[in-house]
């Protein structure tokens, strides 16, 4: 059987006003005017056909049909908020399952994650590695990390991390026989191709560089993978200032020229905007761009 009930802006208006005796104090409450909460307890009024509120020497007081409604009504949305508490507190634990792509994940994510699970001990993040765009009516995904301009339809889309590149090799590397002291110097060097992201022709032309073969050596799939081959001295990389920071930071990496180039794509952390606020959704999201932001004031 259908519920036949007043409409629910006019209950919290009329509980608000009853609680306090004031339409000013409930409209503070509510954060609407106090115009707002005279509308909304008329409309219920009129709804239920008779009068919950008597004015007297500019005081506010409960008729005896108000009395009456008043109080269930107030249990009724005691029962809501418990209702609602309860559910949230079920939500801000278990486990949040992470789509992230495997670059970010290996370089970025997993690194801090220590951080996540100290502040959040209750949630339980799987990581799933995945390059493709996630459906999330279809795939038991919370939240995903992507690359992109942060355009996706229906999604809450937060940047948390830009990145340009630039030359990075291991300091080894620059011990042996060939130095490099200007960008020609690379001419004597293996390039280590990105097969997603491959940039060495833009940027040595940025550098005003001839005579250097820009599409010949190995090519790597995974841009993390090509940063571990670079650290074991294989060649000089495309270094991507997101997935690098660590490796320069540690020293495993070093920035040989001062030539970068900006990207036009950047990281989001990205949730459908239905469920971007839930409470175990919207702590990792906070969380991310937080350390993020924390990340570039300690560079």
């Amino acid at each position: 059987m259908a519920r036949r009930l007043p409409p629910l802006n006019a209950l919290r208006a009329f509980e608000a006003a009853a609680r306090h005796l004031s339409f000013t104090k409930a409209a503070d409450e509510l954060f609407v005017t106090q115009a707002a909460i005279s509308h909304q307890v008329k409309a219920l009024e009129a709804w239920l056909g008779q009068p919950l509120f008597l004015r007297k020497n500019r005081n506010l007081y409960l008729t005896e049909a108000g009395q009456s409604y008043a109080g269930p009504l107030g249990m009724a949305f005691d029962e809501i908020d418990t209702a609602t508490a309860r559910l949230n507190a079920l939500d801000s634990s278990g486990t949040l399952t992470v789509s992230v792509l495997p670059s970010i994940a290996a370089k970025w994510l997993v690194p801090r994650m220590r951080g996540f699970r100290e502040q959040y001990p209750d949630i339980d993040v799987r990581l799933s590695p995945s390059t493709h765009l996630t459906d999330f009516s279809r795939e038991a995904v919370d939240v995903v990390l992507r690359y992109g301009r942060g355009d996706w339809f229906g999604m809450k889309s937060d940047l948390f991390l830009t990145e340009d590149i630039f030359p990075v090799c291991s300091p080894e590397l620059l011990k042996g026989r060939y130095p490099l002291n200007e960008p020609a110097d690379l001419r004597h060097h293996t390039l280590l191709h990105d097969d997603y992201f491959e940039d060495w022709t833009r940027w040595l032309l940025a550098a005003g560089v001839e005579g250097v073969e820009s599409e010949r050596g190995p090519v790597y799939e995974d841009s993390a993978n090509i940063l571990q081959a670079a650290i074991a001295g294989e060649g000089v990389a495309l270094g991507r200032s997101a997935l690098a920071a660590d490796d320069l930071a540690a020293g495993r990496l070093v920035r040989v020229f001062n030539i970068s180039l900006p990207r036009e794509f950047a990281y989001y952390v990205v949730a459908p905007e239905a469920s971007a606020d839930r409470p175990k959704v919207a702590a990792f999201r906070h969380w991310v761009i937080e350390t993020a932001a924390n990340d570039r004031l300690r560079n």
